[in-house]
């Protein structure tokens, strides 16, 4: 047996669904395993690689902050982070103009939610069903899957889940203590559903009408991934408190809210040690840099829908829709999905369910052509065999 693997099946937590390969490296669009044999990456950990694999610009960010400071608590004042408060409300409406740094999604979600109740002084919550918003006890409280849920009852209460993109269903359940409505613009692991902008722009004014706080989980739609530097602009709408991680590191540990200046806590509300230190902080503005001098939201808006009409040309009884925003993609089939993520990774391509009947892609965004191709002829073998 791999010792790799065998390490990690006896001291690992248990909760991974492995999936018997060791990945060892990776460049670009592409990964190899231990074995030497290469795969074309549509998971890209999680959403995480939009920029790809070991960028250039975000390895030598690494080299040089590693050799300066690796960490500092909020505490005292750094130049990266200073670095990256400017660059993240560069790229934001004005209204967003205060920054909490955190290390990853839940953690964003988590802060987004204190930060409602410290501001409103309510208590309640509405999230959409299918809606995935972390696993921590208050980001599983919005979750929707009961899966993730049901052994680790009770939550934290207040929360309320009514249908994705029905206004008047949402607009029911506000009561008086409705603190928050937190949503995703695209839910990516609920199957990939795109939120319609009429919906959003109803929910903007019942919010700005009700004195509730609007929330938008972009932690897998944001930093370009959507053909958009956040998915909040297709919608054309602005929330009031954004969450953001994934791609923002250029692959290490990074996440945040944005807020308006009003909404600014006293010392001693809220923190996190390493949220904001000096490596993350630098790796991040190294890759939001790249997206922007490369244009990544503009290539996912094309090579989305290049890739959108590919696999519209597929022939398949097992395809029941294709549907996608960017390069975050879904194939809806009509029967159980995990096979096929299977059998494409034996053909060396590595994508996503979400939920259990629907394929997600979601590759770096500086894919190749050819490598959308490939992916589109193995998808093709494997959903016609």
């Amino acid at each position: 047996m791999n010792l790799i693997k065998e390490l990690e099946d006896n001291h690992g937590p248990g909760c991974y669904p492995y999936r018997g390969i060791v990945l060892s490296e990776g460049y670009g669009a592409v990964v190899k395993d231990d074995t030497g044999k290469t795969y074309i990456d549509c998971a890209a950990g999680q959403g995480v690689a939009n920029i790809g694999h070991c960028n250039k610009m975000v390895v030598d960010a690494v080299k040089q902050q590693a050799e300066k400071l690796i960490t500092c608590t909020g505490s005292f004042y750094t130049e990266p982070r200073s670095l990256l408060l400017e660059k993240l409300v560069s790229i934001t409406p004005e209204k967003l103009n205060n920054v909490f740094l955190c290390n990853s999604g839940a953690e964003a979600v988590e802060a987004a939610m204190k930060l409602a109740r410290l501001v409103s002084s309510k208590t309640e919550f509405i999230a959409a069903m299918r809606s995935f918003h972390g696993r921590t006890f208050g980001a599983l409280s919005a979750t929707h899957n009961i899966k993730y849920k049901q052994d680790f009852q009770p939550l934290v209460p207040g929360f309320t889940h009514v249908p994705f993109n029905k206004f008047e269903k949402l607009q029911d359940a506000v009561n008086e203590n409705t603190a928050a409505i937190i949503l995703e613009i695209v839910q990516g692991e609920g199957g990939v559903n795109i939120g319609q902008p009429e919906y959003f722009q109803a929910v903007r004014r019942l919010c700005d009408e009700q004195n509730i706080i609007l929330i938008i989980d972009e932690v897998q739609t944001g930093f370009c991934r959507t053909g958009k530097m956040f998915a909040f602009e297709h919608a054309g709408i602005v929330p009031d408190i954004l969450c953001m991680a994934k791609a923002m590191g250029g692959g290490l540990p990074v996440g945040a809210i944005m807020f308006p200046e009003k909404y600014k806590m006293d010392p001693g509300k809220h923190g996190s040690t390493f949220g904001g230190s000096p490596l993350p902080c630098a790796t991040a503005v190294a890759a939001i840099e790249f997206m922007q001098e490369n244009d990544l939201a503009g290539q996912a808006e094309k090579k989305g829908a290049y890739l959108i009409d590919k696999l519209n040309t597929i022939k398949s009884e097992k395809i029941r829709k294709v549907r996608g925003l960017g390069l975050m993609i879904g194939i809806e089939l009509k029967e159980k999905v995990q096979p096929h993520i299977s059998a494409l990774m034996e053909l060396g391509i590595l994508a996503l369910p979400a939920g259990p009947t629907v394929l997600r892609l979601l590759p770096p965004l500086v894919i190749e052509y050819e490598q959308l191709d490939c992916t589109v002829k193995m998808i093709e073998k494997v959903l016609t065999s």
